[in-house]
C-alpha cells in the first residue's frame, strides 16, 4: 500500500504548500490553509493526466473561424416558476451545471422538491446523499407532492451515481423514461476512489465536481449541485469550483422573516444581475410576482419616521419602506442603529442632514429598520433614510403617494442614479404620484420642501 502524502492546500485559490501558512503567497488571504491527503501514486501518474506536457496527443485539434460559427439558441427546460426562469435566464439549459448554495435552513432542499413538482412530466433523480429517502418522502408530503416523477439514490460513490445516469441514457431506454435533471444534494458528501482525501475536502469537492460537470455535458442533462456555505456567508470548498460550474445560485434570507432573495452571481447562459423573490410557507416555498407590493403591504399611512424609497436588484426595481425612530440621546455619545441598512453609511448620511440642513442628530438616537427583512446596500437609498429621519425628527408624516430615490453627496446635493426611468415606472404602477429624485431635485433642502 502506497504511503500517503499531507499537504496544505489554500481554499481562496487553490495554491498549495508542503508546510500549514499563516498568509496564502498567491491571494495574500490569511488563515486560508487547509490539510488534505494525496496518494503519491497520483503523483507519479501525472504523465497521464490530461493536459501535461508528457502527455502524448492522438488526435489534433483544428482551427474553426468565428465567422463560420453558427449560434442557434438552446433549447431550455422551463421549470414553470417564473422567478427561478428569471433568474437562470429562461430555465436550465442542456448540460447546465447550477451550484446552488446558501445558509443551512434557508430553504434550498425545499426550494429543488418545488422544482421536481412542476417538472411532473419529466423524469428526475435526486442524489440524497445527506438525507435518508424517510426524510425526503416526509418533506415531499408537507408540499402535497406525490412524487411519481421522483426517483431518488441514497449514494455518496462518484463511480455509483455516474453509473445509474447512465443506465438512464441507454439505447434500451425510451427517451421519454430518461433523466431530464439530476439533484445532487449536496456535493460535499460525494467521494471518488480514485482521488485522495476524505469527502468534502478540497480535492474531492474538486474532482466529483468535474466528473459531474464532463457527465453532464456529454449527456445533456441540467445538473444541480447543492453547496454549503462557510461561517463568513460564502461557498464552501476552493473558488474553483465556482469556476468549473456554469452557474452560481446563492439563496439568502432573514431567519426571522419568510423572504428569501435567489441572486446570481455567475451565469454563462443569462444576466447575472437578475434576483427571484421567494417567500416560504408551512406547505412549502412560492414565488412573489410582485415583490414591492408585498413589502408595503402593511405600511401604516401617515406615520412619522416612514417613508418609501426604490432600489434595484438586479435589473428589477422593488419598493421597500424606511423606518426610522429618534429619541433624545441620555449619553453624551447618540447611539446610531440600522437594521437592513449599513451604520457607517448612515453616520455619513446623519452627518449631512446636521451640518447642511441643520438638523441636531448628534443630541439624539437615531434607530433605522428596513421593513420585511429587506436588505438595501446600494446608494440609491439615501434619500428615502434622509426623509425618513427628518420625519421622525419633525414628528411630521410624509405626504401619501410619496415615493423618493437618489444618492446624497458631502456637500447636500442629490446625485443621479442608475435605471431611473425603471424606477419611477414602477412606482407610478402601484399608484405613486408624488416621485422624488434626480430630475426634481437637485439638493436635500428641495427634497424635503416637496416631501412635507
Amino acid at each position: 500500500m502506497s504511503k500517503l502524502k499531507t499537504i496544505f492546500v489554500c481554499q481562496s485559490c487553490g495554491y498549495t504548500s508542503t508546510n500549514w501558512v499563516g498568509q496564502c503567497p498567491q491571494c495574500q488571504e490569511w488563515n486560508s490553509f487547509l490539510e488534505d491527503v494525496i496518494s503519491p501514486s497520483l503523483n507519479r501518474g501525472k504523465q497521464n493526466i490530461p493536459g501535461s506536457s508528457r502527455m502524448k496527443s492522438t488526435a489534433r485539434s483544428k482551427t474553426v473561424s468565428l465567422s463560420s460559427v453558427s449560434i442557434k439558441p438552446p433549447k431550455r427546460l422551463s421549470t414553470n416558476i417564473s422567478e427561478f426562469d428569471r433568474v437562470l435566464g429562461g430555465g436550465f439549459v442542456p448540460g447546465q451545471v447550477v451550484l446552488l448554495s446558501g445558509e443551512p435552513g434557508i430553504g434550498k432542499s425545499t426550494l429543488l422538491t418545488e422544482i421536481c413538482r412542476e417538472l411532473k412530466d419529466n423524469p428526475i433523480l435526486y442524489i440524497c446523499g445527506e438525507e435518508n429517502i424517510e426524510q425526503i418522502k416526509l418533506r415531499v408530503s408537507r408540499l402535497n407532492y406525490k412524487g411519481d416523477n421522483l426517483s431518488l439514490l441514497p449514494e455518496t460513490s462518484i463511480e455509483m451515481i455516474d453509473t445509474a445516469v447512465r443506465e438512464s441514457f441507454s439505447d434500451e431506454r425510451p427517451k421519454n423514461k430518461r433523466y431530464s435533471l439530476l439533484i445532487i444534494d449536496s456535493i460535499q458528501t460525494l467521494y471518488s476512489n480514485d482521488l485522495g482525501g476524505l469527502p468534502g475536502s478540497l480535492v474531492q469537492v474538486r474532482g466529483c465536481t468535474q466528473l459531474l460537470t464532463n457527465m453532464a455535458k456529454e449527456l445533456d442533462i441540467p445538473v444541480v449541485l447543492v453547496g454549503h456555505v462557510t461561517k463568513e456567508g460564502v461557498v464552501a470548498g476552493p473558488k474553483v469550483l465556482e469556476h468549473i460550474v456554469d452557474t452560481v445560485l446563492f439563496l439568502e434570507g432573514d431567519s426571522q422573516h419568510m423572504f428569501r432573495i435567489l441572486k446570481t452571481t455567475k451565469n454563462r447562459f443569462g444576466p447575472v444581475s437578475e434576483v427571484g423573490i421567494f417567500e416560504m410557507f408551512s406547505d412549502g416555498i412560492k414565488e412573489v410576482k410582485n415583490p414591492s407590493q408585498v413589502f408595503l403591504e402593511q405600511r401604516m399611512e401617515k406615520s412619522p419616521g416612514s417613508c418609501v424609497g426604490v432600489t434595484m436588484e438586479g435589473y428589477r426595481p422593488i419598493l421597500f419602506e424606511v423606518q426610522a425612530l429618534t429619541t433624545k440621546t441620555s449619553f453624551g455619545y447618540p447611539k446610531r442603529t440600522a437594521s437592513g441598512f449599513n451604520v457607517n453609511r448612515l453616520q455619513v448620511l446623519l452627518a449631512i442632514l446636521e451640518k447642511r440642513v441643520g438638523l441636531p442628530t448628534g443630541s439624539y438616537d437615531v434607530y433605522i429598520n428596513i421593513a420585511g427583512g429587506f436588505k438595501v446596500n446600494e446608494y440609491a437609498s439615501d434619500l428615502a433614510v434622509c426623509l425618513a429621519v427628518v420625519s421622525a425628527l419633525k414628528d411630521i408624516p410624509i405626504k401619501s403617494k410619496t415615493v423618493v430615490f437618489g444618492e446624497c453627496g458631502l456637500s447636500g446635493e442629490i446625485r443621479k442614479v442608475v435605471h431611473q426611468e425603471k424606477r419611477q415606472k414602477e412606482a407610478s404602477r402601484l399608484g405613486f404620484t408624488n416621485v422624488i429624485g434626480y430630475d426634481r431635485c437637485k439638493s436635500i433642502l428641495n427634497a424635503i420642501k416637496q416631501a412635507f
